[in-house]
């Protein structure tokens, strides 16, 4: 099972935050944010203040990079979450993190969420014992995910959760390492989302 690489760390530094696309790497001293914090480019320079728009999309483009979501995902989960009861902005964060390839990437069956997509792409993944190949796939609470049987995905897998053990498992999911099976106990509440989004500023730009 390939790990995820490419030149993604100038996200990084352009965010100014840590969006997880290279999996471990991103905890280590190898992290882009950490060996150098200025922009990408050989030439640097200030930008000036930052209109409301900017801000608006910037963490719009933030949230999307993190979890790896195009445009159009992007927009459909927005309308999914637009006519769900409550808060938008927390209905758009829960939603996200609800995905089958993001719930793989917590339970630590996979080091990165690009790998967790190849994962379920690959057809390696099931829930509730059927196997599921479109990461986008929504979980709900009571879902079992588990790895498929191959002798070969479940050896990565094996490394992938001693790699993931420093990291945790989120409240809302339950693990069962020896079976390399987890369950989703319930759904996840604001405050165990990304606390660096700022989901407000995002409604306000796709409700214009």
């Amino acid at each position: 099972m390939a790990r995820y690489g490419g030149p993604v760390c100038r996200l990084c530094r352009r965010e100014g935050v840590k969006l997880y696309l290279k999996g471990t790497r991103c905890d280590s001293p190898k992290c882009s944010i950490v060996k150098r914090e200025q922009p990408p480019g050989v030439h640097i320079w200030r930008r000036g203040k930052v209109s409301k728009y900017g801000l608006q999309l910037r963490e719009k483009q933030k949230l999307k990079r993190s979890y790896g979501i195009m445009e159009r995902q992007f927009r459909r989960i927005f309308g999914i979450a637009t006519a769900t009861r409550g808060n938008t902005g927390e209905a758009l964060l829960t939603l996200v993190e609800r995905r089958l390839d993001n719930v793989v990437y917590s339970l630590g069956l996979a080091v990165s969420r690009p790998q967790a997509r190849q994962m379920i792409g690959h057809g390696h993944i099931t829930v509730d014992g059927q196997r599921v190949d479109i990461p986008s796939f929504f979980v709900r609470e009571g879902h079992v995910i588990r790895v498929s049987s191959k002798d070969k995905v479940k050896k990565a897998v094996e490394e992938n959760l001693e790699i993931a053990k420093s990291r945790g498992i989120p409240e809302w999911l339950e693990l069962e390492a020896d079976k390399q099976t987890g369950r989703v106990i319930r759904l996840p509440r604001r405050d165990e989302l990304a606390a660096e989004i700022q989901e407000q500023l995002i409604v306000e730009l796709l409700s214009k």
